[in-house]
């Protein structure tokens, strides 16, 4: 890579650990849509626990991974909010990264480029000459027969 790329490429790294590490912690914590459809029919506490009625969340079930250390968008073992929310979203921008990163690395060109080599045909080509160069000359447009005299003959 150029050096010229590399302050592009540092900034945008910079400018997403910013947001993942500072404005995550500022995201809704409404329901989005998705959530939201799915506790129609339900009535809800103030903690968005469902306290009656029938809706398809009440079906839910725990992730598999939800025992993670990055489950639930921080991370376990960190007891202030902000922070293991800050980390969670630092440490997913630096796993893209570097998964990212490896895999152009893994599909950068590795040697310089050569020129093309010809394409060879099986058969030789054996260039055509004549025995008396070529004394015609092409016309330069069409002929207008009005500008032409005319010799009666064709």
């Amino acid at each position: 890579m150029s050096k010229r790329h590399w302050p592009f490429l540092l900034g945008g790294l910079l400018v997403a650990l910013l947001l993942a590490g500072v404005v995550s912690n500022y995201a809704s914590s409404h329901p989005d849509g998705l959530d939201s459809s799915l506790l129609k029919g339900c009535t809800v506490n103030a903690d968005d626990e469902i306290t009656g009625g029938s809706c398809p969340a009440q079906q839910a079930k725990d992730h598999e991974l939800a025992d993670s250390p990055l489950a639930d968008y921080g991370v376990r073992g960190i007891g202030n909010d902000f922070l293991s929310t800050g980390l969670s979203g630092v440490l997913g921008v630096l796993l893209t990264f570097a998964f990212g990163g490896g895999l152009f690395w893994l599909a950068r060109r590795r040697d310089p480029a050569t020129p093309a080599t010809p394409v060879t045909s099986a058969t030789p080509v054996t260039p055509v000459t004549s025995a008396a160069p070529d004394t015609t000359t092409a016309s330069a447009g069409p002929v207008d027969d009005a500008a032409t005299p005319s010799t009666g003959t064709r």
